[in-house]
């Protein structure tokens, strides 16, 4: 009788299922990466539906998911673990909210700072992830783009919460008067001054906004300098010994 079948076994190699498994378990900030950079290509889609606001939702409160699972797999402390459920729960739900009574200002004003301040929240979960200590796993370095896109949707949400305090504080260059401006219009504008190409035409015409721009422009600065060039230092480190 053999009293250690699970020694005298030889190891199965993984099916095609089970390695996938394994990568997400073992990359968890790839997941959230990916899926920042599909919603991209998703929401120009949930723009012109007729059922945008509903759609939205969905995939919005889908993504939160997504974010809050991808922080807590990154051995993510309990006390980041307790913070990001108390601000993603109800994010998730005036998501939702939000999509069900679409025209009440108040309720679409806490959702946009709530989801400013998760997504700040997970941005400096996922910092102090990768600087947890001086060895680059293949997961940070996916950290390190997914931090990028959390950083860029924050900011959008942060001037969806500015357009309610100063109404019409963009506008679109060589076209429209100053007014308010979608969310996706909101993201674009994000994307373009968080990387510093300066492409976009949604334009800040009142100076408070103006300060938020200038801010995201220093966070994308200092976020290169800082943290990616870190973790590119190691990873060269890693590779010379």
């Amino acid at each position: 009788m053999d009293l250690w079948p699970a020694f005298s076994e030889p190891l199965r190699p993984l099916n095609r299922w089970q390695r996938w498994v394994r990568n997400i378990r073992e990359t968890p900030s790839a997941v959230l990466l990916f899926g920042q950079i599909a919603l991209l290509f998703v929401y120009p889609y949930i723009e012109t539906a007729t059922l945008g606001h509903y759609a939205k939702a969905a995939i919005g409160a889908a993504a939160l998911v997504v974010i809050f699972l991808a922080v807590r797999v990154a051995r993510a402390t309990p006390a980041l673990t307790w913070v990001a459920a108390v601000l993603g729960v109800p994010v998730v739900l005036l998501t939702v909210a939000e999509a069900v009574w679409q025209d009440i200002v108040p309720l679409a004003f806490v959702s946009a700072l709530l989801h400013a301040l998760f997504y700040f929240y997970i941005a400096y979960a996922l910092i102090r992830y990768m600087f947890a200590d001086n060895w680059v796993t293949r997961d940070e370095l996916f950290a390190t783009g997914a931090t990028f896109t959390v950083v860029v949707w924050a900011y959008a949400y942060v001037y969806q919460t500015v357009q309610f305090i100063w109404p019409n504080s963009f506008t679109i260059h060589g076209g429209e008067l100053p007014g308010t401006r979608s969310w996706f219009e909101l993201l674009y504008l994000s994307v373009t001054t968080m990387t510093n190409t300066g492409l976009s035409d949604i334009v800040a015409v009142t100076p408070h906004v103006r300060s938020f721009v200038m801010l995201q422009m220093l966070s994308g600065i200092l976020y290169v300098a800082l943290v990616v060039a870190r973790l590119v230092g190691l990873t060269i480190m890693r590779f010379n010994r």
